[in-house]
């Protein structure tokens, strides 16, 4: 009765979202488009995204800039579910956007690092961050050095990981991705088990936990056949939580000879049957279909829970991927049939 009470606000606001949210036959009729100005014509006319789309004049109408206010959609729908939260499930819902705050993070050491000298296009961004997140956009966009940018990150949960690094020698991008990415996984893991109760902790454990074994899988499958790593490097790679795939296998898996033993080892896994190697898909999309059905199935059991908030931020940010490849393999004149191989056609 508790969370019934805690989340049926939050479950009717995010059923009606959810209801707006494109169908694959949109997708369709997006893939037989024939430019950008037609898919936002398109959007604005038939879709939830008129308002975002809005601002865009004609001549302003091209893949960036439409893009940006497709990421500010994603940022509105966020705040309108933030609004009908408690104080407890809004700690929760600000743990949410660590992936975002590390985004951006790596997108200044990107622009850092290779010395682009295109400026800090972030505006967009700077309203969001400002009133939900740690990061001042306005204090990173003033540094011009690795260090200067680590150290503009003072006072955030950050600045300690990356310190570590910038102290070390040969230190690349690399680096410093993998590093936010093991600090996020370890961070969240630990502050959740304080911050929920017992059931919206077991669902975040069940989401969080697939989400680091799959990722762990991915990673050991990418090192294996694109890099040829050893093991002892590919054991730096992973995140060093275990939830349903154990230390023994997670051994076995990063120690297999080549990547038909690592197939053999996988299949004793309880994610096998996304797994299947000799499908035509990518291991990204493997695992997008893996957390797509994790999260859907956590929404229809668990109604009224944290589900609900999670399983709507997965499929919007997953539709938001689906209409910036659209976008982009328009722009490059792909066929529908191929543009809708890169899209995939599920949303929800």
């Amino acid at each position: 009765m508790g969370n019934l009470l805690a989340y049926s606000g939050i479950a009717t606001k995010i059923r009606a979202m959810e209801s707006k949210l494109l169908k694959p036959e949109q997708f369709e009729e997006i893939a037989n488009m024939g430019s950008v100005p037609e898919i936002v014509d398109y959007l604005r006319r038939n879709t939830a995204y008129a308002e975002a789309l809005s601002p865009l004049e004609d001549d302003q109408i091209h893949r960036g800039n439409v893009e940006k206010l497709l990421i500010q959609s994603f940022y509105h729908d966020y705040t309108k579910i933030y609004r009908f939260c408690g104080q407890k499930q809004r700690r929760f819902m600000r743990q949410l956007i660590k992936p975002y705050e590390i985004e951006l993070i790596n997108y200044c050491l990107r622009i850092v690092i290779n010395h682009y000298r295109q400026p800090f296009d972030l505006n967009y961004k700077k309203a969001f961050f400002d009133r939900y997140s740690q990061i001042s956009i306005e204090k990173l966009i003033t540094s011009r050095t690795t260090d200067e940018l680590i150290e503009n990150l003072n006072g955030t949960e950050y600045y300690a990981p990356l310190k570590k690094l910038k102290d070390s020698q040969d230190v690349t991008l690399y680096d410093y991705d993998l590093a936010l990415n093991l600090y996020y996984f370890t961070s969240i893991w630990k502050e959740q088990k304080k911050n929920l109760k017992k059931d919206d902790f077991d669902l975040f454990k069940r989401d969080c936990g697939s989400q680091i074994d799959l990722l762990n899988l991915q990673w050991i499958y990418r090192a294996k056949k694109y890099y040829n790593m050893k093991p002892a490097d590919i054991y730096l790679l992973l995140i060093p939580i275990h939830y349903k795939i154990s230390t023994d296998l997670i051994k076995e898996l990063v120690e297999t000879p080549g990547l038909e033993e690592f197939q053999a080892a996988v299949s004793r896994t309880s994610y096998a049957r996304h797994y299947n190697f000799h499908q035509n898909l990518t291991i990204e999309q493997m695992y997008t279909d893996c957390l797509h059905s994790l999260f859907t199935l956590d929404r229809r059991r668990n109604p009224y829970s944290i589900a609900a908030v999670n399983s709507y931020l997965f499929l919007k940010e997953e539709e938001l991927k689906k209409l910036t490849t659209a976008l982009e393999c328009i722009r490059y004149s792909l066929t529908p049939g191929e543009t809708l191989a890169y899209v995939g056609g599920r949303t929800q």
